[in-house]
């Protein structure tokens, strides 16, 4: 499955960059995050409930960030296990875009599932995946949206 959208969030690039690598706003962010540590460079453990039609499980991953090309452009790969539920793994590639005052932030996720979940169509992890994302930007913006701490 292949997810593909673009936001624009209220700030610089460089200030929209550091929050996507702030773990304390990528937990508030997430739909479902429980816990979300950086364990090293780029590296992350997450710990996320979630709900897709009559499933529901607690998903146990990591996330690695290759941030070679940033803050103009990144990618993330991560792996997640739902046990009985199944699992996830994917990866997204991420462009951030300058644009005045605010910062254009264009994506392209592959997500691949099993087990259980991946019992369920596509139509519907689809839809899901489409509603979480969307949420997870809505919430990011509005992080962003708030005068920088200073």
């Amino acid at each position: 499955m292949e997810l593909t959208d673009e936001i624009r969030v209220p700030a610089p690039r460089d200030r929209v960059y550091a929050a996507l690598n702030d773990p304390e706003i990528l937990a508030r962010c997430i739909p479902g995050c429980e816990e979300l540590k950086a364990t090293g460079p780029g590296e992350y453990e997450a710990k996320v409930v979630l709900k897709i039609g009559p499933v529901k499980a607690r998903f146990g991953g990591v996330v690695k960030l290759d941030d070679t090309n940033a803050p103009e452009a990144f990618s993330l790969t991560g792996e997640g296990k739902g046990g009985a539920a199944g699992f996830a793994k994917g990866g997204a590639d991420v462009t951030l875009t300058e644009d005045g005052e605010e910062t254009v932030l264009r994506y392209t996720a592959k997500v691949e599932i099993g087990g259980k979940i991946a019992q369920l169509g596509s139509r519907l992890i689809a839809g899901t995946a489409k509603k979480l994302s969307a949420k997870f930007f809505s919430c990011f913006a509005e992080e962003l949206s708030q005068p920088a701490a200073g």
